[in-house]
């Protein structure tokens, strides 16, 4: 069972804790991870953007000029795509992106995106981050005696309030719970600082 240095929120060691097997000793398969992240960011789009056919714009309904005698090509209607307002010829039209993944696969990214972090030595556990207060020159401490620095993704075992207002103007440090991880945000982290009360949770929801 792989397990870490356990530290207290002013950074000083309080001993080790033993981490889930399942979700920090799994195999780390870079395809399946690579097709979750895909899937996950293609859902972020919005899907909206768009683009009007000849029969959606405005006017066209009038030949520009008589059929003979200009010595010009015909033309049927000022709306044609070739016409500076016309209509687009297969332009975008509101879709969705959203890419079904099986939750096996989704798991198994997860649970080996949490690998590789450990694997680099960016996972941290702290027995927790209590603030007394909303302040976050307080957090700014604490990250800064935990040595969490770059982008931090925290992962709290519930909501906390005043854990979420502290860190909201503090860019690259993100607040997420337990139960809400994600593969992309956990690549992104630098350090991925967990809170021990959050460790049976994961072990509950993804193992």
């Amino acid at each position: 069972m792989p397990t870490t240095t356990l530290f207290t929120k002013a950074g000083k060691k309080a001993g080790t804790v033993d981490l889930p097997e399942a979700l920090f000793a799994a195999p780390v398969n870079e395809a399946v991870i690579h097709q979750a992240v895909t899937a996950q960011l293609a859902a972020r789009r919005t899907g909206t953007a768009a683009t009007k056919t000849r029969g959606q714009v405005a006017g066209g309904g009038k030949k520009p000029y008589r059929q003979k005698g200009t010595g010009r090509a015909r033309q049927g209607t000022r709306s044609a795509p070739h016409y500076a307002g016309g209509g687009v010829v297969f332009g975008p039209h509101p879709r969705s992106y959203a890419q079904r993944l099986p939750k096996r696969m989704k798991r198994l990214a997860l649970v080996g995106a949490l690998t590789a972090k450990f694997g680099d030595g960016a996972v941290k556990v702290v027995e927790d981050l209590a603030l007394e207060r909303i302040r976050t020159k307080d957090l700014v401490g604490f990250l800064s005696a935990l040595d969490a620095s770059g982008r931090v993704l925290v992962v709290a075992a519930g909501a906390d309030e005043m854990l979420e207002l502290s860190a909201r103007n503090l860019p690259g440090v993100d607040i997420i719970r337990a139960d809400s991880l994600n593969v992309v945000d956990i690549l992104n982290a630098d350090v991925l600082l967990i809170m021990q009360p959050s460790l049976p949770t994961m072990a509950e929801v993804y193992a």
